[in-house]
């Protein structure tokens, strides 16, 4: 039995097992503060929350209900807290979720480097392709190639359905090739 799975680390985490919450916060930890940061737009903020949302997890992790994915589920809450801190911090009581992405969930020159061999005009091109997107297309893009989250984790993370996500991910793909049509960058884009 592989003791690294997720659902073996969760068995053993409700059972108050340290090692396996060590585990856990340092395989979800990184990708969670990258994806906090692009929400907040500050790494302060998203590195306390996600220093609080890991202390709840531990204080309620034998009320944690059946997880059927861990990665989602995590992906879920961390968001969801972090725009509750947000909001809390603003002191705006209408905190639109549209707007903040559309302001802050953009990607970096480092996460558009997609090949190593891409030279640096060709990783600008696609940054800016990206960044044009739509918001929910960015996000979409984020998890199924960045993350590498499945469309139904997904569905789950952003709230919304499966046919959803692959009519974003589809029109965000079209977008870009479209774009993309007389540069380099567009042979890249077809493989994936």
């Amino acid at each position: 039995m592989d003791i690294t799975t997720d659902e073996t680390l969760l068995y053993f985490f409700k059972k108050g097992d340290k090692n396996a919450f060590k585990v856990l916060f340092e395989k979800y930890y990184p990708p969670l503060h990258a994806y906090g940061v692009k929400i907040s737009n500050d790494p302060s903020i998203t590195e306390d929350c996600l220093q609080s949302f890991f202390i709840y997890l531990f204080e309620k992790r034998k009320k944690l209900d059946d997880i059927k994915n861990l990665k989602s589920y995590f992906f879920i809450s961390f968001k969801r807290a972090l725009l509750k801190n947000i909001k809390e911090c603003s002191r705006i009581s209408t905190l639109d979720e549209y707007e903040l992405m559309q302001r802050n969930f953009v990607f970096s020159v480092e996460e558009t480097n997609i090949i190593q061999e891409v030279d640096f005009l060709c990783t600008k091109t696609l940054h800016h392709l990206l960044n044009d997107l739509a918001p929910r297309e960015r996000e979409v893009v984020y998890f199924k190639y960045y993350v590498g989250l499945n469309t139904i984790d997904i569905s789950e993370v952003m709230e919304i359905s499966g046919q959803s996500v692959l009519n974003t991910l589809q029109k965000a793909m079209i977008k870009l090739r479209k774009e993309a049509e007389n540069q380099m960058i567009s042979n890249i884009l077809k493989k994936y």
